[in-house]
């Protein structure tokens, strides 16, 4: 801003002057988790949520909001709820080489923030760990940018009708028209519904080491017999390293899949590790790089039914998937 600009700012009664970057570098340290949280969510990708922070930091370094004695997280939403969008109908133009799963996380760095002024936290109908959860987020990918922001907000950071509103540049009207919408097109989802806890936790797990040890004697029958009617296995790899490019289905057709992959690694060491993943137990495997075009690391994780059995396997290879899931250590 130049000097007779700044001048007149604070001059007019009322206004008031543009931040200095000690106000950014505050505002960062605040509200950066919660964009970021948002972000994720948005998106479904843990890369495109860091583009997107940066990104809105960085507008608020080069256009600041117009005034600063008023809470700035709302605008920084906006500019973040914009992104994202932008981010989600590039995604939906472009030709996706294969099946598009969700980037893995290990976990938020903590507890995001989302109190929202006159409010004691969020009540949202999907709380933080579920609506970061693999089923929640692939069940997004069936509504359009405008209602998967709209139902985040809603529903997951509690925001009232005028407050999203407000942060999509909507009419109250068209808020309500299209949170019905969204709900309706989540009607699988719910009818499958399955909240994160450490019952869901343990039983996951459990479920994960019997398919693990049972691929290990590389028993068809075995394998199969933990496996569900309609189970499915999904591999995003973007084109980047060799995988499935299409979904296969059924007990002995994902019996006989990985016991395949299982024979073509032969002797190569891989190192493996189970982690918490999206809320929920998942392996992480590395193996050398450079390999017959393999991919070096990929997460592994399993949804289950109540009785336990594997209902879906998802793998994801691709190098920008990966990006919030740290390396094995040596």
């Amino acid at each position: 801003m130049s000097s007779s600009t700044a001048s007149s700012a604070s001059s007019a009664p009322g206004a008031a002057l543009a931040p200095p970057p000690s106000f950014v570098a505050a505002s960062y340290r605040e509200d950066e988790r919660f964009l970021w949280a948002l972000s994720y969510r948005l998106t479904g990708s843990a890369a495109d949520a860091d583009d997107i922070v940066q990104e809105t930091f960085v507008r608020a370094l080069e256009r600041p909001p117009a005034r600063t004695d008023e809470p700035v997280r709302p605008w920084l939403a906006r500019v973040a709820l914009n992104l994202g969008r932008d981010a989600l109908r590039r995604r939906k133009r472009c030709a996706y080489d294969g099946p598009w799963l969700p980037s893995p996380i290990e976990a938020e760095p903590e507890p995001p923030s989302f109190e929202i002024p006159g409010k004691d936290g969020t009540e949202g109908r999907y709380d933080l760990l579920e609506s970061a959860s693999f089923a929640f987020l692939i069940a997004l990918e069936a509504l359009t940018p405008q209602q998967r922001a709209v139902l985040l907000l809603r529903d997951v950071f509690d925001y009232s009708v005028q407050e999203t509103a407000d942060a999509l540049a909507l009419s109250e009207a068209s808020v309500k028209t299209t949170h019905h919408r969204a709900r309706r097109a989540l009607e699988p989802y719910e009818r499958e519904r399955c909240r994160p806890s450490p019952e869901l936790v343990e039983r996951s797990g459990a479920a994960l080491m019997r398919f693990l040890q049972a691929l290990a004697t590389q028993d068809v029958p075995a394998i199969e017999a933990l496996l569900s009617e309609g189970v499915r296995v999904v591999n995003d790899a973007n084109g980047e390293y060799k995988a499935a490019r299409r979904i296969v289905v059924g007990p002995n057709r994902v019996a006989r899949f990985f016991v395949g992959l299982l024979r073509h690694e032969g002797g190569r060491e891989l190192r493996h590790e189970i982690r918490l993943v999206n809320g929920l137990p998942a392996l992480v495997v590395e193996r050398r790089a450079g390999v017959d075009r393999l991919a070096p690391r990929y997460v592994l994780r399993c949804d289950v039914d109540a009785r336990g059995r594997i209902t879906a396997i998802h793998g994801v290879l691709a190098s920008r998937k990966l990006t919030a899931v740290k390396a094995l250590t040596p």
